[in-house]
Order: C-alpha cells, then sequence, then structure tokens
C-alpha cells in the first residue's frame, strides 16, 4: 500500500511525524505538506503565485502552499507511482461540527477524494499535543478495517480522538457533525507602530453536542468516526423551491 500524508499544521510539526513512523509500519509512505502552519485554510488553492516543492533531509516535500496545493501537487508532479490512500493529519486541535468547513486537515483529505482516492482526515482533540500516539494507532487499525469496508466513492472519514492515552479510549462511535454557536468577537490591538491590528476570538461554545454527535462522542471518551461529503446541496428544499420559483413573473421566454 502507498499513503500520501499531508496536513495543514505544516510538514515541521509533531502529528505528522508521530502519524508518519505510525503509517511507515503497515505502507510505503509519501509526506507532501505546507512549508507552514495553515490552519483554517479550507480547500483554498494557490492560483497567482507559483508552487514550489523542497524536499528535506528526512525525506518530507515542503511546499509552499495550502494543503490542497499539497494534494494536488503530489498527485500530478512529485509522486509517479500510484497511491491508494491520502490521510491528512494528526491535527492539533479538533475538527468537529462546523469545525470542519474552516478545516485545512479535512481540505487535504476531500483534495483526495476529489483526485479519486479513498481519505482519511485525523485530529487530536486538544492544543496538549500529549497523546499523539492514540490517533496513529486507531488510524493504523481504520486503515486496515478500510480494506474490508471501503468507502463510498463520495466520502471521505474524519476521525477525531480524544488527547488520553490509548487504553483510556473507551471505543469509536461513528457520528454526525454536531454545531457550535458563533464565535467570540474579534479582538482589537495595536501593532508596535500604533496600527489597528485584528485577532479572531475563541471558538464558540458547542450548541448542537447531543447523543450522536462528535463533539458527544469525544467529550464522553470516545473517537469519533464521521463519514462526510463534499455535496453540499439542500436536497429538501428543491421541490419549495422549485415552486416558488416557477410561480415568480419574469420576464424570460417559456
Amino acid at each position: 500500500m502507498r499513503i500520501l500524508l499531508s496536513n495543514d499544521d505544516g510538514v515541521h510539526a509533531k502529528g505528522i511525524e508521530v502519524l508518519y513512523q505510525a503509517l511507515s509500519k503497515i505502507a510505503d509512505v509519501i509526506v507532501v505538506a505546507p512549508d507552514r502552519n495553515c490552519s483554517g485554510a479550507s480547500n483554498s488553492l494557490t492560483l497567482i503565485n507559483p508552487l514550489r516543492a523542497q524536499q528535506l533531509a528526512n525525506g518530507f516535500y515542503s511546499v509552499n502552499g495550502t494543503p490542497s496545493d499539497c494534494v494536488q501537487l503530489a498527485m500530478n508532479a512529485l509522486i509517479e507511482e500510484p497511491v491508494d490512500l491520502v490521510v491528512a493529519g494528526i491535527n492539533n486541535g479538533a475538527n468537529l461540527g462546523d469545525d470542519t468547513l474552516y478545516s485545512g486537515t479535512v481540505a487535504a483529505a476531500s483534495e483526495g477524494r476529489h483526485l479519486g482516492l479513498p481519505a482519511i482526515a485525523v485530529s487530536l482533540c486538544s492544543k496538549r499535543e500529549a497523546h499523539y500516539e492514540t490517533a496513529a494507532a486507531i488510524t493504523v487499525s481504520l486503515i486496515k478495517e478500510l480494506k474490508e469496508h471501503p468507502l463510498a466513492s463520495d466520502q471521505i472519514i474524519n476521525l477525531n480522538v480524544p488527547d488520553i492515552p490509548f487504553s483510556d479510549v473507551k471505543g469509536l462511535k461513528v457520528t454526525r457533525l454536531g454545531a457550535r454557536h458563533k464565535a467570540e468577537t474579534m479582538h482589537s490591538n495595536e501593532d508596535p507602530w500604533g496600527r489597528k491590528i485584528y485577532w479572531y476570538g475563541h471558538l464558540g461554545q458547542e450548541q448542537d453536542a447531543g447523543v450522536g454527535t462528535d463533539f458527544h462522542a469525544v467529550n464522553q471518551g470516545y473517537a469519533s468516526i464521521t463519514p462526510l461529503k463534499v455535496d453540499m446541496t439542500a436536497h429538501e428544499s428543491l421541490a419549495s423551491m422549485d415552486n416558488w420559483i416557477s410561480a415568480m413573473e419574469l420576464p424570460f421566454d417559456s
């Protein structure tokens, strides 16, 4: 098996190194990751400036682009042999609920799916970075199961693991995405030259975090597994919207 490994925390992040070591025991792993932290980059692509890839002493490729850039560049330029799976992570922090819309980790995985490959996004649910090995071990077990139970062609797996020892994890829960309250307002300050600067506030508190959600599973000590798909169509609204659109008086030829 050949795995493309990327992330959004950057090529030097601890999480990608721990996951590389674990995945290397079961597969040939190629690492292509951003040269800096790209948290919150979502599915953005670098279209104006050229991309550059540098192979580091440890064999990892460092790219001056986003997580999505890294997957695209890896698949279309850097890797000649066929790849079987794309894995993104281990992210420093959770990617639960609404966070998935902004996550560069989830974006790297979905970019792999756009290119026709099964993909997994992996996140450790704290900023303490204490137990990356727990998330790595669960990822390896999950990959082994995917051989017998392949993903649907339009889906990726979003795996969130509590930052606790592996022996303390209660198990795996298949979940849906929860939701947060809106984030806190921007914090303002001044730079050394007296110019106004702004920082995003803290993430909003959990709003939809009941039984069955990814928030609930992680809060109870389980690893959360959520199948995600990119189709954002509100299918339940198609018929009603078609009805009122059809009733509108518009200057179009019928």
